[in-house]
């Protein structure tokens, strides 16, 4: 009776640690790709276009697609699974957009000032694949994000918090890309 209750509880276990085995640090694209080429975003914010009381936050940055950029290449960079190459030994290209770029104030100070604001970075992104030369996949309106504080002891300046807002964007393009599709 106990060599039986034994087997059965080992079995158990055994059942449970294999079950358990599906975990894996790498990324989940195949193997045919190990490089990546990152052309320049492109600034698409429409600075001329009348504002609206929906749109009366957008603002605009100078250089702003260039940082984007330089982040992602250097995001893709840290997180290894693919390597940033020129366009002629690519595997893969990830081409950008710069749609929007807002900051939205969120909290007011009892005079009425801005207390908290949120910036939003937002991108159209495609990832081709350049040898059959076909979208592998597509993502309008992606987002990057922060919000900082102007006043008390978690103050941040608005370039530190676009920063943090470009570190964000950054690292969710370069997790979208190298996550299964």
């Amino acid at each position: 009776m106990k060599k039986n209750m034994f087997c059965g509880l080992w079995l158990v276990a055994c059942g449970l640690w294999l079950a358990g085995c599906g975990y894996t640090s790498r990324s989940l694209i195949t193997n045919k790709f190990q490089t990546i080429y990152i052309p320049q975003f492109v600034n698409k914010i429409d600075i001329t276009k009348e504002n609206e009381a929906a749109t009366r936050y957008k603002v605009y940055r100078p250089l702003l697609d260039s940082d984007i950029t330089r982040a992602v290449i250097d995001k893709f960079l840290f997180d290894g699974n693919l390597k940033p190459v020129k366009e002629e030994f690519a595997d893969l290209t990830l081409k950008g957009e710069l749609m929007e770029f807002r900051r939205d104030p969120l909290r007011y100070t009892s005079t009425e000032d801005v207390e908290e604001y949120r910036i939003n970075m937002v991108v159209n992104i495609t990832l081709w694949d350049n040898k059959e030369n076909k979208l592998v996949w597509q993502e309008n309106s992606f987002t990057g994000e922060t919000t900082y504080f102007t006043t008390g002891s978690a103050q941040k300046s608005e370039t530190t918090a676009i920063n943090d807002a470009i570190t964000d964007l950054a690292r969710r393009i370069v997790e979208r890309t190298v996550e299964q599709w």
